[in-house]
C-alpha cells in the first residue's frame, strides 16, 4: 500500500487524511499552520465534522502532520492537494493557493532522488487551470517533465461538510483526470483501497474532469431551485403539500430524492460560489448559461420570500423580537457560509429586530459575526420560548422533538422553513405555517 500525503488540513483536507489512515495507509498531513500541525499530531481534530474524532482515534499510529512541504515528497509516494480556492471578484475559483503548495513541492522534487511522485489535485479549480498554469509552474521549478519525472490527476471531491466522512470512504463516483494512464492506474488503485465500497471511477482527460466538478454543483442546485418553485407553488393551491410531490417524483430513478426537497436556497460552501464559476466559465467561451442564471434569480427570490413572511407576520403581530432556530447552512455542520438563516438575522438586525438564536454547532460562528448584537439561547426549547415568532431555519434533527410545552406567549407564530417540526405537537398552542404548504400567504396577508 503506497504511502499518502495531504497538503491542506482544513475541513475537507484534514478528513480525507483521517480517512485514508483510518483505512492503512501511512499519512502524513501538511499544513501551514503549525497549531493544526501539532493538534493533528497530538491526535486532535481541529475541525467539526461528524465522527472525525473518531477516525483519528483509531488510526492515530498511521497519521502525522508537519508544516514542511518537502517531507510529502521525502517521506510518501503520492501527494494528495486539498487547499483552498476562494472565489475571486468575477467568480472565478483563485488558484494562488495550490501554486503556492506547487511552488513548494516542486521545489522539494527537484532536490529529490526520486525518480517519480504523483501529484493529486481535489481542490475545486477553474476548467483549463491544471494545464495552462499548474502543470507549467511545477514543470519549470521541478525542473522535471510530465509524465517522466512526474504525473499528474484531477481528482475532484464531491464530498459535502456533515457527511464528508461518508463521502470519502462510500462515494457515488470518483473522477478522475489523468496526465496520462501511469498516473491515473495509480490513483485508481489507491482510490480503490481507499473506498468501502466499489463506485464508478471514470478516467478522463483533465479538461474533462476540471468541468466535470463544476458542473455536478451546479446541476444539483438546478434540483433544488425546481423544489423550491415547487413549494412556492403548493402555497397558493389549497391542500398540495411539496412534500407529498417530490417523494413521489424523487421515486423515478431519472430524478432521485436526492437535494430535491423544497424549502430555502442553496447555501454553503461550494453551491452559490459554483454557480458563478461556472457563469464565468462559461461567458469566457461566449455561452450565456442561462439556465444556471435562473438558479440566482430563484436563490434571491427565497431569500425575499422569507424575509417578507416573517416581516408580514411581525406586522401582524406587533412583536419586535424573533426567535431562530438553526443558524448553519445545512445541519449535522456549524458552517454559517451563505446561510439563509445567517441572511435573515443581518436583515431583521438592520431593521431593529431583536434576535434570539439557536443552533447546536454553529454559536460560535455565529457568534463571531453578531458579537453581542443577538442573543444565545441554551437550548432548542429556550429559544422557542424566547419570543413569540419562531422561525425554523435548518431542519436539525433535535428540533424534531419540539412540542407545545415550549411555547410561553400567547399568541404564536411558528415558521417552518422545512417542514421539520411536528405541526400536531403544537395542537392550537400556535400558528403553524409551513412554507411549501397551502396558507403561508394567506394567513400572513390575513393577519396583516
Amino acid at each position: 500500500m503506497a504511502s499518502v500525503s495531504v497538503v491542506g488540513l482544513g475541513k475537507l483536507g484534514q478528513t480525507l487524511a483521517a480517512c485514508f489512515a483510518y483505512r492503512g495507509f501511512q499519512t502524513l498531513g501538511v499544513d501551514v499552520a503549525e497549531r493544526v500541525v501539532d493538534s493533528i499530531n497530538r491526535g486532535e481534530a481541529t475541525v467539526i465534522e461528524p465522527s472525525l474524532q473518531d477516525l483519528i482515534d483509531a488510526s492515530h499510529d498511521r497519521l502525522c502532520a508537519t508544516s514542511r512541504h518537502a517531507e510529502a515528497i521525502e517521506q510518501t509516494d503520492v501527494t494528495f492537494i486539498l487547499v483552498p480556492s476562494p472565489s475571486d471578484s468575477s467568480g472565478n475559483f483563485s488558484n494562488r493557493y495550490v501554486e503556492s503548495s506547487l511552488a513548494s513541492l516542486g521545489q522539494a522534487l527537484r532536490q529529490s532522488q526520486k525518480s517519480y511522485h504523483l501529484f493529486v489535485i481535489c481542490s475545486t479549480l477553474m476548467p483549463g487551470s491544471i494545464d495552462s498554469t499548474l502543470i507549467p509552474l511545477l514543470e519549470k521549478i521541478s525542473g522535471r517533465e510530465l509524465n517522466e519525472g512526474f504525473g499528474l490527476c484531477y481528482c475532484p471531491e464531491f464530498v459535502a461538510l456533515g457527511s464528508a466522512i461518508k463521502g470519502f470512504l462510500c462515494p457515488d463516483l470518483v473522477v478522475i483526470g489523468q496526465s496520462d494512464d501511469r498516473a491515473g492506474e495509480q490513483a485508481t488503485t489507491i482510490y480503490r483501497q481507499l473506498c468501502e465500497n466499489q463506485p464508478p471511477m471514470p478516467r478522463m482527460p483533465i479538461i474533462d474532469a476540471e468541468i466535470a466538478k463544476v458542473s455536478l454543483n451546479c446541476y444539483i442546485t438546478l434540483k433544488i431551485s425546481f423544489a423550491n418553485m415547487l413549494a412556492n407553488l403548493c402555497e397558493k393551491i389549497p391542500d398540495a403539500d411539496v412534500d407529498l410531490i417530490t417523494e413521489a417524483l424523487g421515486h423515478d430513478r431519472r430524478i432521485s430524492p436526492y437535494y430535491f426537497r423544497g424549502g430555502l436556497r442553496a447555501g454553503g460552501t461550494c453551491f452559490p460560489r459554483d454557480i458563478q464559476a461556472f457563469i464565468a466559465f462559461a461567458s469566457k467561451y461566449g455561452e450565456g448559461a442561462d439556465l444556471i442564471r435562473a438558479v440566482e434569480k430563484v436563490n434571491d427570490y427565497q431569500d425575499n420570500h422569507l424575509i417578507d413572511l416573517v416581516l408580514g407576520h411581525i406586522e401582524a403581530t406587533g412583536v419586535r423580537r424573533v426567535a431562530i432556530l438553526g443558524l448553519s447552512f445545512k445541519p449535522d455542520t456549524p458552517v454559517v457560509v451563505e446561510s439563509p438563516a445567517m441572511h435573515l438575522v443581518r436583515v431583521l438586525l438592520g431593521l431593529g429586530i431583536d434576535i434570539v438564536a439557536y443552533d447546536p454547532m454553529a454559536m460560535e460562528n455565529a457568534r463571531a459575526e453578531f458579537g453581542n448584537l443577538i442573543t444565545y439561547a441554551s437550548s432548542a426549547r429556550s429559544c422557542m420560548a424566547a419570543a413569540p415568532i419562531c422561525v425554523v431555519a435548518t431542519p436539525w434533527q433535535e428540533f424534531k422533538e419540539l412540542d407545545g410545552s415550549s411555547i410561553q406567549h400567547t399568541p404564536m407564530t411558528i415558521i417552518d422553513c422545512w417542514r421539520a417540526l411536528e405541526s400536531s405537537r403544537f395542537a392550537k398552542k400556535a400558528n403553524y405555517v409551513a412554507i411549501g404548504r397551502y396558507g403561508v400567504r394567506s394567513e400572513c396577508l390575513t393577519r396583516a
